[in-house]
């Protein structure tokens, strides 16, 4: 209900993208990036044969490499992807015009 009692359901939806749908996707996403991340470089990187709390040198510095390779190769998939994206958006874009052209010109 607005203030002046009338009850306008076009005022109460938000325009657009849901903002907190968005951030909790967000969210996910960096919660299992962290996740693949973290498994896939300690099984490679960590030693079974110790105990210790700490990680050792080496250890340390697989882990560095590791992270940094994974970080890279998303990067370079996310420009493949992102490419991908913009030729499929000027495609769609592409029919539109064409469909509206058609339409006008049988009119």
């Amino acid at each position: 209900m607005n203030f002046f009692g009338g009850n306008n359901q076009a005022e109460q939806v938000p325009a657009g993208p849901d903002p907190l749908f968005a951030a909790k996707s967000e969210m996910e996403m960096y919660a299992d990036l962290f996740q693949r991340i973290s498994s896939t470089c300690f099984e490679k990187c960590a030693s079974r044969r110790h105990r210790d709390s700490d990680l050792a040198l080496g250890e340390m510095g697989c882990t560095d490499r590791c992270v940094s390779k994974y970080m890279e190769g998303m990067e370079k998939v996310g420009v493949i992807l992102q490419r991908a994206n913009e030729a499929q958006a000027a495609q769609a874009k592409s029919l539109q015009d064409m469909q509206s052209a058609w339409n006008n010109a049988g009119r």
